[in-house]
């Protein structure tokens, strides 16, 4: 075969005689890459960090296909070089449950097929790296890279079930790269299904400009001389909701303060039942999902994540970026992401004193939360910015051509 000869540009082009097959590899290495996501589309870190890594990697002049039951949340308006693609399961009367997991793997296949796709990166396990591996086997010869990211309870909870353990381990096994968005998750993932397939750790980003310090506007949470208090999830057990209203009920006895709560989910009508019982229903706000954490996150004094477990706690790595100050339990791969006594402080899951002792510490000192604050928004640009994390993801694409 005749050797490549670099073009006028430098790129690996192609000598006269090459064959038809190479000379569609040397083209495929000049374009950038088309780029199939899947995930799910409801408020969760999993979500969040997929349409945030599609986002980016438009920016950047690549074509990417969103394949999913819905619109990811975060894919708010037109952007150019987004596109979107429902996949949705047709109902039968013999079926008990509609196979959307079969139904996906349709639609990647299509999808590929109609728009030349290049890599599949699916984020989380469950289902969907099982759905990739059956689109690939559905598309040979053609050769599709199909990379999985691991998140968290795709791993610690849902995964380690008996019911999805093996499937789970296939779905790894069969992925062409892996990547977890914590040490602490590869290690997880690593000993749970003693996998030999290489993970390589990408951490979740987040950006700066979106997500900044307080700017003067209209928009209030609480009266002059209150401080807030703010969470932010899923409301699971893994959350420890009544951890956090235990904590603000002490906090509110020592200072006036509102607690902000974000999201819904299983433990949202405990935590409503438990702080009328507490006597600070008045005092906490149940504001539902809001796909505007960049405008609520700067108006909190302190955020609070008191996590029995966390692969990596996106939004905590936002509300520092914010320059709030985190109180975060130390378990999982939160760690790795608020330093103890610098941007925050760090307690076990169940530890009420510990939380209220740092919630007080901060409301009480505006020096030290503004300290806090401040370096934690430079922690944030300079160990988690967008640029380092997706040229990581994209090298991880590229290695796959």
């Amino acid at each position: 075969m005749t050797p490549a000869r670099k073009g006028k540009h430098g790129v690996a082009g192609t000598a006269k005689g090459e064959s038809p097959a190479a000379r569609r590899r040397a083209a495929r290495a000049r374009r950038k890459m088309r780029i199939g996501i899947s995930c799910y589309a409801h408020f969760g870190g999993s979500g969040v960090v997929a349409s945030e890594l599609g986002l980016e990697l438009a920016k950047r002049g690549y074509e990417v296909h969103f394949i999913a039951s819905r619109l990811p949340f975060r894919l708010r308006q037109f952007e150019q070089n987004i596109f979107f693609h429902e996949s949705a399961p047709a109902f039968y009367p013999v079926f008990e449950e509609a196979p959307s997991n079969l139904a996906l793997a349709a639609k990647m296949v299509e999808v590929v097929e109609n728009y030349g796709l290049d890599v599949m990166h699916v984020h989380y396990a469950m289902p969907f790296a099982t759905s990739a591996y059956l689109a690939r086997q559905m598309l040979l010869p053609k050769q599709l890279g199909v990379v999985t990211t691991l998140h968290g309870t795709d791993i610690t909870v849902v995964g380690a079930e008996p019911a999805y353990f093996r499937v789970t381990q296939f779905g790894i096994e069969s992925s062409d790269r892996v990547t977890a968005v914590s040490r602490f998750l590869k290690q997880r993932a690593e000993a749970t299904f003693g996998t030999v397939r290489p993970i390589e750790v990408v951490y979740n980003f987040v950006d700066p400009v979106v997500f900044a310090p307080r700017r003067a506007g209209r928009l209030r949470l609480a009266g002059p001389g209150t401080k807030v208090m703010m969470h932010a999830s899923n409301f699971r057990t893994v959350k420890n909701i009544p951890v956090i209203i235990q904590a603000f009920a002490e906090v509110r006895q020592q200072l006036q303060a509102k607690l902000v709560m974000v999201g819904d989910g299983p433990e949202k009508p405990g935590a409503e039942q438990m702080a009328r019982e507490l006597g600070v229903h008045r005092d906490v706000l149940f504001l539902g999902n809001q796909d505007c954490m960049e405008e609520l996150l700067p108006l909190a004094d302190v955020f609070i994540l008191p996590s029995s477990s966390e692969s990596f706690g996106l939004v905590a790595l936002e509300a520092m970026s914010a320059e709030v100050p985190v109180i975060a339990s130390n378990a999982g791969g939160l760690p790795e992401v608020v330093e103890h006594g610098a941007t925050g402080f760090l307690h076990d899951p169940g530890n009420v004193a510990g939380y209220v002792d740092s919630s007080l510490k901060l409301l009480r000192n505006e020096r030290l939360r503004r300290t806090m604050g401040r370096r934690g928004r430079r922690v944030a640009r300079e160990r988690f910015s967008a640029e380092e994390m997706v040229q990581k993801y994209v090298d991880v694409y590229e290695s796959l051509r």
